[in-house]
């Protein structure tokens, strides 16, 4: 049977499946589905499906290097898709044009985009040569040596969640889309889409995500850029709409940060920029494609040009943002806009373009999606099986049976992510948090284990606990987290939820919530105190713990 043959069959049977899909949608539910829309995707799908399945048969991953790192074989050009793709995902897309409509946000809370497209460039310029000189499989690998496979598997906790939080953002992203402009059901959207991206990625790997990688960037940028031009014709041009927006945000209608637009969230918000710049590097995401390079050229240059990729792709979202929160919206769409600030990219795309383009739009959606859940799952599964299981419970498993268990790996944290997306509201939320834990507990591990040659296993996990505590010390609302440690600058709201009950007669119940929101830059704190403690418990601790010298992967 010829690879395209190969390719064909379980893309026919995908096909097959959607359809029974689409049948049960139309004689069963009550949804009102956008069938054009419904029948656009299920192409799309097969596409991105026939072309994974085909990358799989054409390079067949034999080894785990072959699925984790192409057998470092990928050229500069598949190698800038492949990183602007994964870094431009749904929730860099639906994130930014939510923040940029929010009330109270505007452009000037709209960091993510440049944040990460920095930490791509700072990558590029200082981590990006040394990783691949040393021809690591992971980015955990030189933590490993520097601090023992111990440690390493500590360290990986916060990495697995980074990804988790991570693909579960940009799955709730594809869920508010499809469940706006085709009118499916929010679980179904994210978990037919879900099954589709595990399954290309268990099957071909890392050649499988950078080739699909390719057709899912063109189309990306394709249909943000053609949904502009009509969406723009609703708010009555662009010169309008950006005054429009200047006179409802006022002076938070700019990328500069200024005292008199923030007030007592200034330090809070470059809090977040150095989070999202540094927190953007120590992701095995980011070093897989950096590891796959021919040489270490290509991984400097990959990352630098991918940066400025990404910095273009934000434009699309930031407009789309705009006009979403100046548009003449119903008072049905406005009220449902104010409570869930997500929905405001498949809104424009669905009521402000004509059918065609918000067919197109949602391709566009769907494959930045695609494109870093499958990139994310397959990062996450590659340290589990790499870093945690071979060096402590196998270390003489086989490079086949290796290989087997990085694809179960695959299935597990691609489903695991997929149940926290069911759960998630913002978008935007998740995806400061999954660079939140990077920044404070693993860049100040990676920074020292590659440039600091005295580091060792005891300065590690002092340092690690160190950050640990000032960071959940601080609490996090998004996971539920109480303030513990007594930080300056806690802002209190007060707020009366009242609740009335009929039974056993009408009664009405009022609480008094106090909302606390801590604008001190505890996370840098809590990361520089971390690196500090390192370096000086490294120091402290020679003798009895002697710090290892890096040495190439074997």
């Amino acid at each position: 049977m010829t690879k395209r043959h190969a390719s064909f069959r379980p893309t026919l049977i995908l096909l097959v499946f959607l359809s029974f899909v689409g049948l049960y949608l139309y004689f069963f539910t009550d949804n009102d589905v956008f069938w054009g829309g419904f029948i656009a995707m299920m192409f799309f799908y097969g596409v991105i499906f026939y072309l994974g399945n085909y990358a799989a048969n054409l390079r067949q991953a034999n080894n785990a290097t072959d699925v984790m790192l192409a057998g470092r074989s990928i050229p500069l050009w598949i190698a800038i898709f492949t990183m602007s793709a994964t870094w431009v995902g749904g929730g860099y897309i639906n994130g930014t044009a939510e923040y940029t409509a929010t009330d109270g946000y505007g452009l000037m809370w709209v960091q993510a985009p440049w944040g990460y497209a920095m930490s791509l460039i700072i990558g590029g310029l200082f981590f990006a040569r040394i990783m691949r000189r040393y021809e690591f499989k992971t980015m955990l690998d030189p933590l490993a040596q520097r601090y023992g496979k111990r440690m390493a598997a500590v360290l990986f906790l916060p990495a697995l969640s980074g990804e988790i939080f991570w693909t579960s953002a940009i799955l709730t992203a594809l869920g508010t889309t499809f469940g706006t402009v085709l009118g499916l059901d929010f679980a179904a959207a994210i978990i037919l889409s879900a099954i589709i991206a595990i399954a290309y990625t268990a099957l071909g790997g890392l050649w499988a995500v950078a080739l699909t990688d390719i057709v899912q960037m063109i189309l990306l940028f394709v249909g943000l850029i053609l949904v502009i031009p009509y969406a723009l014709e609703t708010t009555g041009g662009l010169d309008a709409t950006w005054a429009a927006y200047v006179e409802k945000k006022g002076a938070l209608a700019s990328l500069i940060p200024t005292r008199e637009a923030l007030g007592s969230y200034y330090w809070n918000w470059w809090d977040y920029a150095l989070l999202l710049m540094f927190g953007g590097i120590p992701w095995q995401v980011y070093f897989q494609r950096v590891l796959s390079s021919k040489d270490e050229k290509t991984a400097r240059n990959l990352s630098i040009i991918a940066g400025f990729v990404c910095l273009l792709a934000a434009i699309p979202a930031v407009l789309i943002g705009i006009i979403g929160d100046v548009a003449p919206w119903d008072a049905a769409q406005q009220a449902a806009l104010t409570e869930t600030p997500a929905l405001t990219l498949p809104y424009v795309i669905r009521y402000l373009t004509p059918g065609f383009v918000a067919t197109i739009g949602l391709g566009a959606i769907a494959a930045a999606v695609m494109s870093s859940a499958d990139s994310s799952i397959l990062s996450a599964s590659s340290m589990a099986s790499w870093n945690v299981y071979r060096p402590l419970v196998k270390p003489d498993i086989s490079s086949e049976n290796l290989t087997k268990v990085i694809k179960r790996c695959i299935w597990i944290i691609g489903i695991a992510a997929t149940l926290l997306a069911l759960q998630v509201q913002s978008v935007y939320a998740l995806w400061f948090l999954c660079s939140d834990f990077v920044y404070c507990l693993l860049f100040p591990q990676l920074v020292t284990a590659l440039f600091d040659k005295k580091a060792n296993t005891y300065g590690s996990i002092a340092g690690f606990t160190v950050a640990f505590i000032l960071r959940f010390g601080g609490g996090d609302p998004t996971l539920g987290l109480p303030i513990v440690i007594p930080y300056p600058m806690i802002e209190y709201d007060f707020i009366i939820e009242s609740s009335i009950y009929f039974y056993p007669f009408p009664m009405i119940e009022s609480e008094l919530i106090i909302k606390e929101t801590l604008l001190f830059p505890f996370r840098t704190l809590a990361m520089v105190c971390g690196l500090l403690t390192i370096i000086i418990v490294s120091r402290l601790t020679q003798k009895a713990c002697p710090p290892t010298v890096l040495r190439k992967e074997v």
